[in-house]
């Protein structure tokens, strides 16, 4: 399922969640959420941290694939 999939189906056509707890994010990636904790302990994807508990921006995701897209051969 794609990550623009997701955030249609989840606030309705055309519309995107403007953040997702870490469960929701790793699910998004498509990685686990122990895997997205080590992305962020390494500084490549930064989750709010504005409440307790982090959040991550549907924009801090799309910045994460867009930035790690494979290299072309």
């Amino acid at each position: 399922m794609s990550l623009s999939h997701h955030t249609q189906r989840a606030s309705g056509p055309g519309q995107f969640r403007l953040a997702y707890t870490r469960i929701e994010a790793a699910d998004l990636l498509g990685i686990n959420p122990i895997t997205l904790d080590r992305l962020a302990k390494r500084g490549l994807i930064r989750p709010s941290r504005a409440i307790r508990r982090p959040l991550y921006p549907h924009t801090e995701l799309v910045r994460f694939l867009e930035d790690t897209k494979p290299l072309e051969p």
